[in-house]
């Protein structure tokens, strides 16, 4: 007897159906790599493109440099942070982007174009007693004068202008390595805080606003090169007692 049943096949996937999956598959691949990318830029590391001329020679108007954020901060470190209050002018923040531009720099697809930070070179931790100059025109921190050929920007000197500071707890004082050119803690040490206070307040930045430390400079390749803590920082001995609550400032030279 001829059996003329038929054995079921199973039903193949059509063409539609296989795109759709792959799109699917595309889509978890693409919102996963976002979320990953997010997760690094808010914890990890992030990239600023630099936006003014206060960083020459050491960092060039357009470079893109990383900045990681695991490891605190020391004397000597170039540090990206948030405006503290008042020290931004347009030639120092970086141009705003639009909605989508913003989307990706959030994400990490895109160098922060660095609107609303700074960056400078640490030169004060908290406690440490800043002051400019000693006899042969040399800034010193907690009595050591630093010797900043290395980073310095050609022609300029350590400080244009005289004073002692003790940074206050909490706080970190900076400078640009092109001194001429930068407005930094030295600028603003008459200055009240944001939100009001004393003068020279605004002279100092929370450590709370620092985004991180500045580790390499990776465009243009032409540029590319590590940044690190010069010797000269490596001298200098730890303050002397607790930081103080609020910054003692004067703006003359110390005893020579």
């Amino acid at each position: 007897m001829t059996d003329t049943s038929t054995e079921a096949t199973p039903d193949k996937p059509t063409h539609r159906s296989g795109l759709a999956a792959a799109a699917r598959e595309f889509v978890l691949i693409v919102v996963g790599a976002l979320i990953v990318s997010s997760i690094l830029r808010a914890f990890v590391g992030q990239m600023f493109i630099i936006p003014s001329e206060s960083m020459q020679n050491t960092l060039l108007v357009g470079d893109r440099v990383v900045v990681e954020k695991l490891t605190d901060v020391e004397r000597g470190d170039v540090v990206v942070f948030e405006d503290p209050g008042g020290w931004l002018g347009t030639e120092e923040s970086g141009q705003k982007r639009g909605s989508v531009g913003r989307f990706f720099e959030v994400v990490g697809l895109l160098p922060d174009s660095s609107h609303g930070h700074l960056i400078k070179r640490l030169i004060g931790m908290p406690g440490d007693k800043v002051a400019c100059c000693d006899a042969k025109g040399r800034l010193m921190v907690n009595g050591q004068p630093l010797e900043e050929s290395q980073y310095l920007y050609p022609g300029d000197a350590p400080s244009a202008m005289e004073f002692q500071v003790t940074v206050p707890a909490g706080k970190v004082f900076v400078m640009g390595d092109h001194r001429s050119e930068s407005g930094d803690s030295r600028v603003h040490l008459s200055d009240v805080g944001p939100e009001g206070g004393n003068p020279g307040d605004a002279a100092f930045v929370p450590l709370d606003k620092v985004t991180g430390r500045a580790i390499l400079v990776v465009w243009p390749a032409s540029n590319f090169s590590k940044l690190g803590v010069p010797d000269t920082f490596k001298a200098i001995p730890p303050a002397v007692g607790p930081p103080p609550a609020k910054p003692s400032i004067s703006l003359t030279a110390p005893p020579k």
